[in-house]
């Protein structure tokens, strides 16, 4: 440490929040610390020029009149605010936001010298109450409401606090720090005299500057609007990174009746072309709010003043009308215009409104948007008769429109309710639905990502059964679940034929619904590249843009105040219940439509056993958890849809976590099959046959569990061929190394029974009884056949983890170590599979004793032959 120069120290220095231990490990160090030069560079290389005096006048032992002329020699800023304040905290005025000692641990010769190159720098200084700058500003912020002639803080007052006496907040605890960027959001002014200050405005300061600058007044005033363009236009040229949002622009549109100098303020910068973006691009239809008479009248004032041509807008407007005051529509579906009068004026209406925006003529397809929208009313008789009396389709549209939406309902996730009403209504749909899932939605393993595209497996996401409030067990931002088009792309084909035997669905279509299309292997990476840097920088562009809200401009500043002052800038948003009432992207009553199918077709149908396999790879709580809502479901639906092996296999290709609830059914004795083939009929599978309810036991008899073809078959699944082969194999494999199983011998025991006595046919009769037992204890239970195969997945699993590892070492240049992580799916089943070993051990000592052998048993009695290992050798002890 001695022979290092004083460079070097000084870096270390700068390193230390308490250097107090660094100056007393050696004489050398204390002396070079107590250098005032050492100490000024200390404390403006660690804080910043800005910040650096508030820290050196807390440290009143260290600070001295030379170090304090170096400090403001070397650049350290002071402003007469800092001054008043330091005068205010030394003669014991209380400073809000500083709690400890700070200027009071100076001597007093220090703390004059501090005060006279204060008041040669600023003349005379006030020091009275709410006289500091500060307070200046904050006045002046808090009138900006009031016209200009009613301002008690005037611009040349304001303009001469932040440029001649420096101002700017000198600590990240002082409330000015947050308020300081709206005194630049209503004079911009001061933007370039607060920059020479070392102030730089923030862009998480955007959007919280501008809803100040377009806030509703206090009293309205004509030059209200001129204002506002003003300081919009004069903060952007200052600053290219400070724009209105369309975050901003979509509040102050929330607000167009009530707020009208706001907007019309925006209009006339939309026609200026000091927007980034179009105003007509601020419509939303991916939350609730759509469905508010409020929003609605304000969405159609707004296409009334910026028309668009733009299909997702006229859809959103479509929307407003056809959702809006449902609650006088009659429930039932099979009324019409001539048996309810309600029925006939709310077509009428909303024929009216359509004709009034110019939306009209209405298409089939809009009509099948409109109905597989998420925030349909549950009495959406009205819009069916619509299509009747206005569109004029006939019963075989119909039948085709009902076909369209039952089967778009599918790959909805909140549209339980609506489908369960068709399907009771329209009972031809339920075979058209079934025959359907079970055909297009069957997912096999080779239909996934292959594994080692772990992008692919990440991002992948099965159909059906799609939890619209979770993604695999993480809750989702109104961002995420919003995302995506109200309607599902995928829509299906619209039905031609009458008879539900009409509806043909191609098998070889991928799950979902997209065509495969030819793959140029001459493409070139270049174009790539391309494509993927103009995706990048449109991403960048629409993130910049700000994201598209329904609160209004008032709310939003309303929650902005409840915010903590000095934490603002780095809240988003601060929501009560109330406003998410309008946010949230799913309406406020529904049932998932997986729910529904397996309460409907049975838990042991073909479509339930899809349903769960889609609910198994997206993690949907809800579906896999056989506990949820137990007591609220049906009798014949409380018992869990079967678990099979397939369900690990697809999770262990796509690397993520099985449920814990798929470990409890095995636990509690889940029968142990390799797929749904082993408890479902060929008919079932094909889909050729479904009944409305629950099938008979009879035709649930379940099949002989099929053993599967595996590189190391489990003893579970294993006859005395397949045991014989794979001992074989093994025996072939390791070569003379395995010795031949012996046959098993009776052991020969004394027995001391007299013959032809009473103690003999007790003999007998324990020996049967014991003979008994032990057949018991070989019959396999289905924990052990779970066991058995998981043990097999887990060994692949390591197989391909060390073939992974090995692998990335090789590429890897010598001396660099990298970490290979596992799989979700391996560690999960590492950590479970030990426990359920330790839970059948249990098990079966309860039943059979202590004595209860440690390794599995197959299915057949005839196990003449036994494996042995060798006897140990006896260890001689010498006396």
């Amino acid at each position: 440490m001695d022979r290092l120069c004083d460079e070097i120290l000084q870096l270390i220095l700068n390193e230390l929040n308490d250097p107090a231990a660094f100056s007393m490990l050696s004489k050398r160090n204390h002396e070079f610390t107590k250098d005032p030069y050492v100490r000024a560079v200390y404390f403006l290389t660690r804080y910043g020029r800005i910040q650096a005096l508030y820290w050196a006048l807390g440290r009143g032992k260290l600070l001295s009149e030379r170090m304090l002329d170096i400090l403001l020699g070397s650049g350290a800023h002071l402003s007469r605010y800092l001054v008043q304040l330091a005068m205010h905290h030394y003669f014991r005025t209380q400073v809000t936001f500083i709690k400890a000692r700070w200027v009071r641990t100076l001597t007093f010769p220090v703390f004059a010298h501090f005060l006279s190159i204060a008041a040669r720098m600023y003349g005379n200084i006030p020091a009275g109450k709410n006289e500091d700058d500060g307070s200046i500003l904050n006045l002046y912020l808090k009138q900006t409401r009031f016209p200009t002639e009613y301002r008690a803080a005037s611009w040349e007052q304001v303009r001469d606090v932040v440029e001649k006496y420096k101002f700017i907040p000198f600590s990240d605890k002082d409330p000015m720090m947050a308020q300081f960027p709206l005194v630049l959001a209503i004079e911009p002014r001061l933007l370039p005299y607060a920059r020479l200050n070392g102030f730089s405005m923030d862009r998480k300061y955007r959007n919280f500057v501008f809803r100040r600058m377009f806030e509703k007044p206090a009293m309205m005033f004509e030059a209200r609007t001129v204002e506002i363009m003003k300081n919009v236009r004069e903060l952007s040229r200052l600053d290219p990174d400070m724009f209105l949002s369309r975050t901003v622009a979509a509040e102050i549109c929330m607000e167009a009746k009530t707020n009208e100098p706001a907007y019309t303020a925006l209009k006339r910068l939309d026609k200026e072309g000091v927007l980034r973006f179009e105003l007509s691009s601020v419509l939303f239809h991916n939350t609730r709010s759509v469905t508010a008479v409020h929003t609605g009248e304000v969405l159609r004032m707004l296409h009334k003043d910026f028309r668009s041509e733009d299909p997702a807008i006229r859809l959103v407007l479509l929307f407003t009308i056809f959702f809006a005051s449902p609650c006088l529509v009659p429930v039932p579906l099979d009324q019409t215009c001539k048996t309810s009068a309600a029925l006939e004026r709310y077509v009428i209406t909303c024929s009216n409104k359509i004709d009034d925006l110019n939306l009209g003529p209405l298409t089939r397809k809009d009509l099948t948007d409109i109905l597989l929208s998420k925030f349909v009313p549950e009495r959406f008789v009205g819009i069916l008769e619509y299509a009747r009396s206005v569109m004029e389709l006939d019963h075989r549209e119909m039948r085709g429109v009902l076909t369209d939406v039952a089967l778009g309902c599918l790959e909805v996730g909140c549209k339980g309710k609506m489908l369960a009403k068709l399907v009771d209504t329209y009972d031809w749909l339920e075979d058209i639905v079934a025959a359907h899932i079970v055909k297009k939605y069957q997912i096999q393993v080779e239909d996934l990502p292959p594994a080692e595209d772990e992008a692919a497996c990440k991002a992948y996401t099965a159909p059906l059964c799609a939890d619209i409030l979770m993604r695999r067990g993480l809750p989702l931002t109104f961002e995420e679940a919003a995302a995506g088009p109200s309607a599902p792309a995928a829509v299906p084909a619209p039905a031609q034929a009458q008879d539900p035997a009409a509806m043909q669905v191609d098998d070889a279509a991928p799950p979902d619904g997209s065509a495969e299309e030819p793959v140029d292997g001459a493409e070139d990476d270049g174009d790539e590249d391309e494509s993927a840097d103009e995706h990048e920088t449109v991403a960048e562009a629409e993130e910049d843009l700000g994201a598209i809200g329904q609160d209004t401009l008032s709310s939003m500043i309303r929650k902005d105040e409840m915010v903590p002052a000095r934490r603002r800038r780095y809240q988003v948003h601060y929501y009560i219940h109330q406003d998410n009432l309008g946010n949230s992207p799913y309406p406020s009553e529904y049932t998932q439509i997986g729910k529904w199918l397996q309460e409907h077709y049975g838990q042991h149908s073909a479509v339930a056993a899809v349903v769960r396999l889609h609910a198994v790879i997206n993690q949907n709580s809800e579906i896999v958890n056989p506990h949820s809502h137990i007591l609220q479901r049906p009798p014949s639906v409380r018992v869990p849809a079967p678990t099979t092996l397939k369900h690990f296999k697809l999770l262990a290709r796509l690397g993520r976590a099985p449920s814990i609830w798929l470990y409890d059914d095995i636990e509690n004795g889940m029968e142990f099959y390799f797929s749904e083939e082993d408890y479902l009929t060929a008919e079932e599978l094909s889909g050729a046959s479904h009944s409305k309810l629950f099938l008979s036991k009879t035709r649930r008899a379940r099949q002989a569990v099929k053993s599967e073809a595996s590189p190391t078959p489990g003893p579970s699944t294993a006859g005395p061929s397949r045991l014989a082969e794979s001992s074989s194999s093994s025996a072939s494999g390791s070569g003379s190394s395995i010795k031949r199983p012996r046959r098993s011998v009776a052991s020969s025991v004394k027995s001391y029974v007299v013959p032809d006595s009473d103690d003999e046919d007790l003999s007998v009769e324990s020996e049967s009884e014991s003979e008994r037992r032990s057949a018991k204890r070989k019959a396999e239970t289905n924990m052990q056949r779970w066991i058995k195969q998981l043990d097999i997945l887990l060994k692949e699993e390591q197989r391909k983890y060390t073939e992974r590892k090995r692998r990335v070492h090789a590429s890897t240049p010598p001396g660099v170590k990298v970490k290979v992580l596992k799989t979700e799916f391996h560690k999960s089943l590492a950590f479970n599979l030990p426990r359920l070993r330790r839970i059948d051990r249990d098990k079966r000592e309860k039943l059979y004793g202590a004595d209860v052998p440690d390794g599995g048993y197959s299915e057949s009695d005839e196990d003449e032959y036994q494996d042995r290992t060798a006897r140990s050798k006896r260890r001689k002890v010498e006396f």
